[in-house]
């Protein structure tokens, strides 16, 4: 892929966006890192605010979502002020263009407006620079989730 091309990051308002959200997230989570189906997609998935980043010509690049209020108190030690942000994927020929930023951004955008205070999110290891250079302190242990090393990371809005 060209890394000229334009793409958008909008919330997910349709039957149509939500798939190519979870079309991102078969590709990466699934696909690429062997997360099985059942545990990909969650009751969370209903409620939660989704995000998708688009190419220009419509091809879905990236996805992730927000839970917040009662939705999200098990994710975020039960605080009402935290959100939760998830399931973020950029599919690997958008990798390295910024999509990835645009999203978490977004998230950020999205908390904000709802009147969040922080963002909490679970970081697979590899990717703890990524969120350190937006922001993020990582806290608490590693921890396997889905069989992937994690950990606890948050960042004030």
């Amino acid at each position: 892929m060209s890394g000229t091309r334009a793409y958008v990051v909008r919330v997910a308002e349709d039957p149509a966006d939500l798939e190519a959200c979870f079309a991102v997230r078969k590709e990466v989570f699934v696909g690429e890192q062997g997360v099985p189906e059942d545990l990909e997609y969650d009751e969370y998935d209903a409620v939660a605010v989704h995000v998708l980043a688009v190419r220009e010509d419509g091809v879905p690049l990236g996805t992730g979502r927000l839970l917040h209020g009662e939705k999200a108190l098990a994710k975020v030690d039960g605080d009402l002020t935290v959100g939760s942000l998830g399931r973020l994927a950029v599919a690997k020929e958008a990798r390295g263009l910024g999509v990835g930023i645009a999203l978490v951004r977004a998230i950020e955008d999205a908390a904000r407006a709802r009147g969040l205070a922080a963002v909490d999110l679970h970081a697979q290891t590899h990717a703890l620079g990524f969120y350190e250079r937006l922001g993020y302190e990582a806290y608490g242990p590693e921890y396997p989730e889905a069989g992937i090393p994690h950990r606890a990371m948050r960042r004030a809005l």
